[in-house]
């Protein structure tokens, strides 16, 4: 039933409870280069007085009666600068709530009429953005009591604001009736052409929406149930089982990932019987374009607003905002200039909502300027680190690994050794661990190291030779100390690295390394190519799920066979490689590689569907910028780009600057450990994507150096690393890993080359 206006009038509303909801999961892509996904606008000061999330908060909770719980529904990813942001303010008895990834604003609000049916017996819910520029907060708080009446007789409030322009950005609300009084919503419409908008304004039932609601929790409760009940049912069930911590309650990934993803307008307020608008009675704007800011920031005597380290002359109605560099312009006029330390943006004011058409072009070429917000510190000078790159490979590292690291009683080479530079005792023998260690001695003979790399060379391969074979003519899995088997199963991962061994052993002359490499291969294509389907088996009896990995280095070492030999044949195999990448392994939609998939190649079930990892993403990246240079497939580089771009969005701990261990498709930490590895084949990556038509990664590639050596190499004994860093930047490791040697070899004699 409709609340009559008699109705509406007839309440006190001062005492009464309402919970807010602030919602801050969006992007706010309209505001780039400034908003980004890792820095979305939301967290932005964009028009003084603090970012916008804290102000939002600040104006619910400047509520001069009846109760006021304060929660947020926001992004799990940015949980840390949320509970930055709001430090100083008290949720009076409300909590940040987590998404683990978007499901939309329908999931959203389904949460929060669940909390409040919950913790709150039945209140008042009041949902509304986090981003949006509001006049004062006497003026809302008047509006939104206005609206009382109506949600607690059991209708859907929504606020509308009076248009003052033709404006087809925001989505309208048609509510004919007079003056400040609440009345019936006839119909809510998409954002218009400009026809249509201005018919709108002229007609004078048509009202901007807000994006504002107030409502009972049990009416929405009851709406869902009507018109979208399974978004209810699997929100409910994601919020019946969510971790309700000191720092927020977090919502499971697994349930809410089953939630449909809609919004509130299409799953419900479209489609209710009962829905009352309330016209504001403050000035508002969603701050969705520079026009936008233009209008209600501070300007000069000539319209202009200039914001950071700004020179204009001659300019009129302009909004100018740099950061970190100086911006100046002449006889500008109704544009706007944003610059930011790696991109800038230019428009006239009326052009400034379709920024998003630059971002969809960007994402295209998976430009890491959407997704990514670079530091301050980053240094320009190309080949900075060089003399102690330098320094600790030919000084340090390679004499300390060429003696202690060869075990020359029982053949080949030490699994690791400990921060006194001594052998660990009684360590198995992996074969990939030996193989990492040829391939590094040759790329160190390739660089001219003086060391008896030839020797040591011989001594691996022989060991190899001698005590790794099967009858079959593959390799093992791991040894013992002295060379017995231990684990006999035939492992395409360490073929792998086996034949990228064999590739650069035969480059710097090694008489045994053709004549392996090519049995290796016949036993490769006998026994663990899969008949079947494309890609390779993970052991030859081809038991267990499939990874992604074993094929990434089988491409690494193909292309290493065609850049020795120039055969195309090697080409070829690792073209097969590249199909089913692009068919299986990467997922268009988030950028992410994965890893773990059933037998025919989709995706696994449960964690390992989600599991990615951000040393993974970089690997491959630079080894499709190869292909792509080898085989002439220039498509590849936009993948190479997107996979970097997701790597560093999502896969970094920002206090360290470090990759992680592994993060889920949405960003979330699943292993928050920080090696080494992936830090060096981030230093690759870059070094591959620079010079790509894409941004200049120099400053990139410093940084990533610097960090590497800042957190894994300096703090660690002569020639050593630790191999593992925690999340707050504390050395976990106890033991130095041999196997790491091959990565930090294979990434800093590159940067060298690059350099040099």
């Amino acid at each position: 039933m409709d609340a009559r206006p008699s109705d509406l009038k007839s309440t006190d509303a001062s005492a009464e409870r309402i919970v807010g909801f602030v919602m801050s999961g969006g992007v706010g892509s309209r505001l780039w280069p400034l908003s980004r996904e890792d820095n979305p606008k939301q967290f932005h000061d964009l028009s003084g007085g603090g970012s916008m999330l804290l102000k939002t908060v600040k104006r619910l909770k400047a509520r001069t009666s009846g109760e006021t719980p304060v929660y947020l529904i926001a992004s799990e990813r940015h949980a840390e600068r949320v509970r930055n942001d709001l430090a100083p303010i008290d949720l009076a008895g409300g909590a940040a709530i987590f998404e683990p990834m978007g499901r939309n604003t329908a999931a959203a609000v389904a949460v929060a009429a669940l909390r409040v049916l919950a913790k709150h017996d039945d209140a008042l819910v009041l949902i509304l953005p986090s981003d949006h520029e509001i006049s004062t907060e006497a003026q809302f708080w008047a509006t939104i009591e206005s609206g009382v009446p109506a949600a607690k007789a059991g209708s859907l409030v929504v606020f509308g604001v009076k248009p003052t322009q033709p404006e087809t950005g925001y989505g309208y609300i048609e509510a004919p009736g007079e003056g400040d009084e609440p009345r019936k919503v006839k119909r809510f419409v998409e954002k218009p052409n400009l026809a249509t908008a201005e018919r709108y304004v002229a007609d004078g039932g048509f009202y901007w929406n807000a994006g504002i609601f107030l409502f009972k929790a049990s009416a929405m409760r009851d709406a869902f149930a009507q018109l979208a009940p399974d978004i209810w049912t699997k929100a409910e069930a994601a919020l019946g089982q969510a971790s309700d911590e000191v720092g927020g309650v977090f919502l499971p990934a697994e349930l809410y990932a089953d939630v449909p993803s809609d919004s509130i307008d299409y799953a419900v307020m479209e489609r209710a019987d009962d829905i009352t608008m309330v016209p504001a009675g403050f000035k508002w704007s969603d701050l969705g374009s520079w026009q936008s800011l233009l209008e209600v920031s501070q300007a000069d005597e000539k319209g202009n607003v200039k914001l950071g380290d700004v020179v204009a002359i001659d300019c009129e109605n302009a909004y100018f905002r740099s950061h970190g560099r100086l911006l100046t312009a002449i006889g500008m006029k109704d544009v706007a200039v944003v610059s930011t330390l790696d991109a800038t943006f230019v428009a006239p004011v009326t052009h400034s909502q379709h920024v998003k058409k630059i971002v969809e072009e960007l994402e295209k070429n998976g430009r890491l300027e959407t997704r990514f917000t670079p530091t301050e510190d980053r240094i320009v000078e190309s080949g900075a680190w060089r003399k102690r790159v330098r320094h600790w490979l030919f000084e340090e590292t390679l004499p300390l690994w060429c003696e202690n690291g060869v075990d020359r009683v029982h053949g080949g080479f030490h699994e690791a050794l400990s921060f006194d530079g001594q052998p660990i005792a009684g360590r198995d023998k992996r074969v990939r661990t030996q193989a990492r260690q040829i391939y590094a001695f040759a790329i160190a003979k390739q660089q001219g190291w003086g060391g008896n790399a030839e020797q040591l060379i011989a001594h691996g391969i022989e060991f190899l030779a001698l005590k790794a074979r099967t009858v079959r003519g593959g390799f093992v899995r791991t040894l013992s100390v002295d060379g017995r088997v231990i684990d006999p199963a035939e492992d395409a991962y360490d073929h792998s690295c086996v034949l990228l061994a064999l590739a650069h052993a035969h480059a710097v002359g090694n008489p045994d390394a053709m004549r392996l490499g090519d049995a290796t291969f016949e036993f490769l294509d006998e026994h663990l190519e899969d008949q079947r389907l494309t890609g390779f088996l993970e052991t030859s009896e081809g038991k267990g799920l499939r990874r992604s990995n074993p094929h990434m280095h089988l491409l690494e070492a193909f292309l290493a066979w065609h850049q020795v030999t120039g055969k195309r044949a090697y080409l070829r195999r690792a073209a097969r490689i590249v199909d089913l990448f692009r068919a299986s392994f990467f997922d268009a939609d988030t950028w992410t590689l994965g890893e773990y998939f059933e037998d025919d190649w989709s995706r696994a079930e449960g964690e390992k569907g989600q599991w990615t990892e951000p040393g993974h993403h970089f690997e491959w990246a630079s080894l499709l910028i190869d292909f792509a240079h080898a085989s002439g497939q220039k498509d590849l580089i936009p993948f190479g780009r997107k996979l970097y771009a997701s790597a560093v969005a999502n896969g970094l701990n920002r206090a360290t600057g470090l990759a992680y261990g592994a993060v889920s498709r949405a960003g979330l930490p699943l292993d928050r450990q920080s090696r080494s590895w992936p830090q060096s084949e981030a230093i690759k990556a870059a070094i591959a994507l620079d010079g790509t038509d894409g941004p200049d990664l120099k400053p990139e590639i410093e940084q990533r150096v610097g960090r590497l050596f800042r957190w894994h190499i300096d703090p660690a004994p002569t020639g050593m690393w630790i191999d593992q860093i925690d999340e707050k930047g504390r050395a976990s490791a106890t033991e130095v890993p041999a196997s790491i040697f091959y990565h930090l070899v294979s990434a800093l004699t590159q940067y060298l080359d690059r350099v040099e």
